[in-house]
């Protein structure tokens, strides 16, 4: 039917536990056709491994003919096996592309176009995706859908352009409904913060730094930060609270204390739950120079028990290398206020950028063992389009398949695999001892860096006594053609 769609969320297999945060972009998608009289289902395939039976199931028992679909670049595989079995299964459905993963190729591909590449490297991996969905959303989804779902749709949506009608104002984000958490199994989403219930809300969008390993550098829809007022928030939390129970609130927003009211936020929060007569316990990202011993007492007295940091390096080489703009100094000032005010720090770590060599990763491991952070991640740098290492690099005259960037000043080099999204998980993080490294720098190899993250990793937790994080089994669909899909995989508006 013409008013009925079906948004999907691929699987995740690179991570240790897919069961721990929901997709709230396409939530928020499905709350907006929903608020419009549309028919909405929403196929959470998250941590199924034979997610492709779903879809086949879904395909023979529904009359939708309208899909679309959300990734990022690591789940950029399963999404084209999904939308193969669409075209296989239904040959007249409509497959609509969203997320990260098209909006940072389509970046890419506006910057080769600026310096009149033909052929590059984004064009090619727009090009895949030309061949698998009949339509690209670029950036905003929230009102691009229904421009998506007309029938004279365009090929491609741009709403990653701050001129755009499609891009959205502070405005907008404010008005819009709460993500549509009722249309997935939230109970299957386990997530606790200091053992206590937890679930994950956005209060802004973007982040406006530089970082060169950062995808979405060159995307308003990812740079630029888009705020709702305090009462939306206070709102929101009240909702999860007494809808759901929730006293546990993950604030999924990139860097919390590039908000000048953060302070205030934090106080309206506080006086919420005197209201409500509980109490909270809260985590979420700040950028570590920014943070003061202010924000760090008014975030503990409003809940936080955590915080996490992108400080990714120990060595002062690789920060200035990144364009971080935070020091080792800073970094360290960061962990010493947290601590000082009853707040645990996870320290997210990375390695692999230009300059990295046996000595900065020596420094980095010290840092670690010199901070004491609570507990860390050390992930391997990926480029993907949109972030400077990518979109910056050239394609080496010496191999084939290989591109190179030369970083600013210090002239170090990054190498890089020729990658193809649709079939390579080229993901930033998973299973330990399963990761692989696509690049490799003036020192490493790309062995040397796969293998020294993970003894890093050992080595430093191990110290630290800081236990590994368990991986999650993923779970097998068991199904006949005359069962419907559990609500752990498919709900739908009544």
């Amino acid at each position: 039917m013409k008013n009925n769609v079906c948004l999907v969320t691929p699987p995740s297999a690179f991570l240790l536990d897919e069961r721990v945060f929901p997709h709230l972009g396409i939530l928020r998608i499905a709350a907006v056709l929903k608020q419009s009289g549309y028919h909405v289902d929403v196929l959470d395939t998250s941590g199924y491994s034979n997610y492709l039976d779903i879809v086949r199931h879904y395909a023979a028992t529904s009359s939708t003919r309208m899909f679309g679909i959300t990734a990022t670049t690591p789940q950029m595989p399963a999404a084209a096996r999904i939308a193969r079995v669409l075209r296989e299964e239904l040959p007249d459905t409509r497959r609509i592309l969203g997320g990260p993963h098209v909006t940072l190729a389509h970046a890419g591909l506006k910057q080769e176009q600026n310096r009149d590449i033909v052929g590059g490297r984004a064009a090619r991996a727009v090009s895949q995706l030309d061949e698998l969905f009949d339509v690209q959303v670029i950036g905003d989804g929230e009102k691009a859908i229904f421009l998506a779902c007309d029938e004279a749709a365009p090929k491609v949506i741009d709403a990653d352009d701050r001129k755009s009608n499609l891009f959205l104002t502070n405005e907008d984000f404010e008005r819009l409904p709460y993500p549509a958490r009722e249309l997935i199994d939230l109970s299957s989403y386990h997530y606790t913060i200091d053992g206590v219930k937890a679930t994950s809300l956005i209060a802004q969008l973007g982040c406006p730094f530089g970082c060169r390993f950062c995808a979405g550098r060159s995307s308003p829809f990812l740079r630029g930060i888009r705020r709702r007022g305090v009462a939306s928030i206070i709102g929101e939390m009240e909702y999860l609270y007494k809808e759901y129970g929730y006293t546990g609130f993950m604030f999924y927003d990139d860097e919390l204390n590039v908000n000048p009211g953060l302070v205030v936020l934090m106080q309206k929060i506080s006086r919420l739950q005197d209201r409500l007569g509980v109490k909270f316990k809260l985590r979420g990202f700040i950028k570590a120079e920014l943070f003061t011993d202010e924000q760090a007492e008014a975030m503990y007295q409003a809940g936080f028990r955590w915080i996490l940091t992108g400080f990714e390096s120990g060595s002062p080489r690789i920060l200035v290398n990144i364009n971080k703009r935070a020091t080792v100094d800073d970094n360290t000032r960061c962990v010493e206020i947290a601590h000082r005010r009853g707040l645990k720090v996870k320290a997210l770590m990375s390695i692999g950028h230009p300059g990295e060599s046996r000595e900065t990763l020596y420094e980095t491991a010290a840092w670690l063992l010199l901070v004491k952070p609570d507990d860390f991640d050390i992930t391997t740098i990926t480029p993907y389009p949109g972030s400077p290492y990518y979109d910056d690099a050239v394609q080496s005259q010496c191999a084939d398949g290989v591109w190179v960037y030369n970083c600013p000043g210090s002239y170090d080099h990054l190498y890089m695999e020729e990658i193809d999204y649709l079939k390579d998980v080229d993901c930033y993080k998973g299973i330990p001892g399963e990761g692989v490294s696509h690049v490799w720098t003036d020192c490493l190899t790309q062995e040397d860096i796969a293998e020294r993250r993970d003894r890093m990793e050992a080595d430093v937790r191990r110290a630290l006594n800081i236990p590994f994080n368990p991986s999650a089994a993923s779970r097998q669909f068991e199904h006949s053609m005359g069962m419907s899909l559990p609500p752990s995989i498919l709900r739908t508006t009544a």
